[in-house]
């Protein structure tokens, strides 16, 4: 809203939807900016509806939500969801927010009654308009840009809009900790999560999965006490668009299947420190594979001689440890929840069978990548012979010396 004598700010006047929504398209490069001619009602709603409570900071006079880490961070949302269709995702988070909202009041200043929907309020963008946060409800729903829906007389819908002088709310030092149901809080640095241009890797996603550690989940990553009492497996749902300085770094989605056990662990009902140590480890473990098979390649390169490797060969073999690492994503916590729901007695042996089984361990998807690697890098043919050989030697020795994964062949013998 906005008084009478303001209405002249309005001078910017938006034709499409996709020049209102916050995608950065202005360079009009890949993803081409207003072409959305033949919108409907729909599209600007939810176009204005992204705007206005997910993005940040993108020049003088547009600043963004108070949700955020920062004018350049992201709003990610992670859910927990039964296994069924989107209806029952909104019914479940619903019902999660209730129970939620008494905390809310208890942990952030933030009062039963207030402000609930910021587009009522009167806005003409001055400084002296901030709202401070003890005047919100704990499910305010925000505006950060100062936009009006019209039409013209063929009744097509348009935009208008213009900067204020501040931000809606005021919120800086807060550092996005503003009681976001969908955002996880890293309390050793004391601010909400800002996703990086990785998304939802595994190795991230592990220390989302651990209470213990340094991140605190947000309320509906959390099962409710219907959801505890029920063994019924759920899903992990994370979602969020990465944000930078005058661009956009992508949209990322997650979904990962979560078991009783784990569900439990995330609740605060115990094993949340042992789920996490065993993440850890396993984490630990593919980096040292990574770290072998990382020399193995590039004392190939270095045609055999592992003294002779340069900066650019070591460049070289970075492409195919991030190959490792996307095989082991596909399936990183299904075994990982299948090594935390074992008996003490089976974890061992579950863990060797994830580094090494034949044909799908860690270790056996590190050999393959290290022969593709041999068939396809640079090396001289007259010294491909001896590269490829010294390659395999360091590679299997590094494997079974100390500072590799001994525990494997002294459990199955001299089987490999």
């Amino acid at each position: 809203a906005a008084s009478g004598e303001r209405e002249k700010d309005f001078r910017n006047r938006v034709e499409t939807p996709d020049q209102l929504d916050m995608l950065v398209t202005a360079k009009n490069h890949d993803l081409k900016s207003a072409i959305s001619t033949q919108s409907k009602p729909d599209d600007w709603i939810f176009a204005l509806l992204t705007l206005q409570t997910m993005q940040g900071f993108s020049g003088a006079g547009n600043f963004g939500i108070s949700r955020m880490n920062g004018g350049f961070g992201s709003r990610p949302a992670f859910s927990l969801a039964p296994d069924r269709k989107i209806g029952a995702h909104v019914r479940r988070d619903i019902l999660a927010l209730l129970d939620h909202r008494p905390h809310l009041l208890e942990e952030y200043p933030m009062i039963e009654g207030g402000i609930c929907l910021l587009w009522t309020q009167p806005w003409d963008g001055a400084a002296s308009e901030r709202i401070l946060p003890d005047r919100l409800d704990p499910f305010y729903i925000e505006v950060c840009r100062r936009i009006r829906l019209r039409s013209d007389s063929g009744r097509r819908v348009y935009a208008v809009r213009t900067s204020s002088k501040s931000a809606r709310i005021e919120s800086k030092r807060m550092n996005g900790i503003m009681g976001d149901p969908w955002t996880p809080i890293d309390r050793k640095s004391n601010k909400s999560l800002t996703l990086g241009s990785g998304g939802f890797g595994y190795r991230r996603m592990a220390e989302y999965l651990t209470p213990s550690g340094n991140w605190e989940l947000p309320a509906l990553l959390r099962p409710t006490s219907y959801e505890q009492s029920s063994e019924k497996t759920m899903k992990l749902v994370a979602r969020g668009m990465v944000r930078g300085q005058g661009k956009t770094e992508g949209y990322h989605e997650r979904e990962i299947p979560i078991r009783h056990k784990v569900k439990m662990a995330m609740a605060g009902r115990g094993g949340d420190r042992e789920l996490g140590e065993i993440a850890q480890g396993r984490i630990t473990e593919i980096g040292t594979m990574q770290r072998i098979l990382s020399h193995a390649i590039q004392t190939f390169m270095a045609r055999g001689d592992s003294d002779r490797i340069s900066p650019e060969q070591r460049e070289l073999a970075r492409p195919w440890l991030k190959r490792l690492d996307e095989i082991i994503d596909v399936r990183f916590f299904e075994h990982l929840q299948e090594e935390f729901e074992a008996e003490d007695s089976d974890r061992q042996h579950i863990r060797a069978r994830w580094l090494m089984n034949g044909t799908d361990g860690v270790v056996d998807h590190a050999r393959t990548l290290l022969r593709e690697a041999e068939d396809t890098l640079p090396c001289p043919q007259i010294h491909r012979h001896r590269a490829r050989v010294n390659a395999d030697g360091l590679f299997e020795g590094r494997l079974r010396g100390n500072n590799g994964l001994p525990f494997l062949f002294t459990e199955r013998g001299a089987n490999r």
